[in-house]
């Protein structure tokens, strides 16, 4: 028993490693746009391709995760992912084009949409119950330190070696834990004979890909253009048809009933809106930085930086604290000082010092830090016997209100400001609204917290 609980163990850091790589591959491409740009002679939308192709890829790849965790064992799924992701690093390497790349970048997102998943579900499996909060919160801290020190990495090895060495630093690293996976991944035997229905993969696929695309294209586009209208209604009816069809199925692609557990359906829609606001001010602030109060974008960037490295240190405090004085106090907390960040931002302006703004987004970022693990721990918690189940749905959707955000909190301020962000007075109005709404939703998350986000034991003690 000690014996396989060690080599559980040791599998489990293997795939935090290669998760870790995968994440870092998803967003350093960005600091090289303008590179892409000159050697591909390609404009500023179809360069940013390389990035949003990524991010589509990833959101369609985790509805399957519920059924590969259950089809395959660990083994399996750990080569093949960073097979393909290899495969695509190389591809990525030797690209001629801007179409080459693309190609290259889905792959590596075909192997990020399934290990991150596995890598969750796989922690969940083997570690018991009591103690997921503890070690997620682990798994949350070093996934939040890779981006953020590859984003640093990578900006630096494409100023002084080009872009293209980024990839040849996957394909290298992929190798290395390949070989180390082959040394401690061992083939569990966990997978079983589930049958795929291709159908429902269609439609998740279409359909997520679909609502993001469209919600994507908002920014670029407005609400009426083609490129928005079609691809949202394409996908809203998919994933109409595919929420449908799975209670026909014996074995469904992803058992939909776990959404009529009260608890798992609130807290998915807890993590559903704190993600949407996250990824909408993420998009907004830079362009009120720069774009409004006509600040550089190192000003921009520095705003941030404080906030993006106190989530790293939260996103383990978060967990520890949990544990400690419960979990609705900790999302209690959490929220109150997000919605502090948010209030502050109403009273922004054009004249804003760097101080204000720093301390306020900083204030606002610890409280997402805050809530961030401890919510998506509770949630799945609530469907401890269907994780592979919970994990995609939960994952799924805040996939999709991460895309939905992003482009909403830009296409508001311009519609408030009168259709264009500026360096005026409209705008800043139009800004602080924005800000508004958003301090709203987290009240609403907030009341849902107080009112039904519980300690599990006393929710079931409640329910006999």
């Amino acid at each position: 028993m000690k014996e396989t609980l060690k080599d559980n163990m040791k599998m489990l850091v293997i795939f935090i490693i290669a998760g870790s790589l995968l994440t870092v591959a998803q967003s350093i491409i960005t600091t090289g746009v303008v590179y892409l740009m000159s050697d591909f002679s390609v404009t500023s939308t179809q360069a940013q391709w390389s990035y949003s192709a990524f991010l589509l890829v990833v959101g369609v790849m985790i509805p399957l995760s519920a059924f590969i965790s259950r089809r395959f064992s660990a083994r399996k799924i750990f080569m093949f992912s960073l097979a393909i992701f290899l495969i695509g690093s190389i591809i990525c390497y030797f690209s001629t084009s801007l179409v080459v790349l693309i190609i290259g970048r889905i792959l590596q997102a075909i192997g990020n949409g399934i290990m991150m998943p596995y890598t969750q579900i796989f922690l969940l499996r083997i570690i018991p119950e009591e103690k997921w909060q503890t070690y997620m919160g682990v798994y949350g801290l070093v996934l939040a330190i890779a981006p953020v020190l590859g984003s640093f990495a990578g900006g630096f090895v494409i100023t002084y070696y080009g872009w293209r060495e980024l990839f040849s630093f996957f394909t290298i690293a992929s190798i290395i834990i390949m070989a180390l996976g082959l040394v401690f991944v061992k083939d569990d035997n966990s997978g079983t004979d589930y049958p795929l229905d291709w159908a429902s993969v269609a439609l998740s696929i279409i359909g997520c890909a679909g609502v993001m695309l469209g919600f994507t294209n908002i920014a670029d586009y407005g609400f009426t253009h083609h490129l928005v209208v079609v691809p949202i209604i394409i996908g809203a009816v998919t994933l109409t048809l595919f929420v449908r069809r799975q209670p026909k199925l014996e074995k469904p692609l992803i058992n939909l009933s776990i959404l009529k557990n009260k608890y798992f359906l609130i807290g998915t829609i807890f993590i559903s809106i704190l993600f949407g606001c996250l990824n909408g001010c993420t998009a907004l602030l830079p362009v009120f930085i720069q774009g409004v109060a006509y600040n550089s974008a190192i000003i921009s960037a520095s705003v941030m930086l404080p906030g993006g490295l106190v989530i790293i240190v939260f996103n383990i405090i978060g967990p520890l604290l949990t544990n400690r004085i419960g979990i609705k106090k900790v999302l209690t907390i959490g929220c109150i000082l997000s919605i502090v960040g948010f209030a502050s931002m109403i009273f922004y302006t054009q004249d804003s010092s760097f101080e204000f703004m720093t301390i306020t987004q900083t204030i606002r970022y610890i409280g997402f830090g805050l809530v961030l693990m401890p919510a998506t721990t509770w949630t799945l918690t609530m469907v401890s016997d269907k994780v592979e189940d919970g994990t995609a749905v939960n994952n799924t959707l805040r996939q999709i209100f991460a895309a939905i955000g992003s482009s909403l909190g830009i296409v508001i301020v311009a519609i408030l400001a009168g259709g264009n962000i500026g360096h005026d007075r409209a705008s800043v109005a139009a800004f602080n609204q924005t800000s508004l709404i958003m301090l709203v939703l987290h009240v609403i998350i907030l009341i849902l917290a107080v009112v039904y986000i519980d300690e599990k034991e006393k929710i079931l003690n409640r329910s006999k």
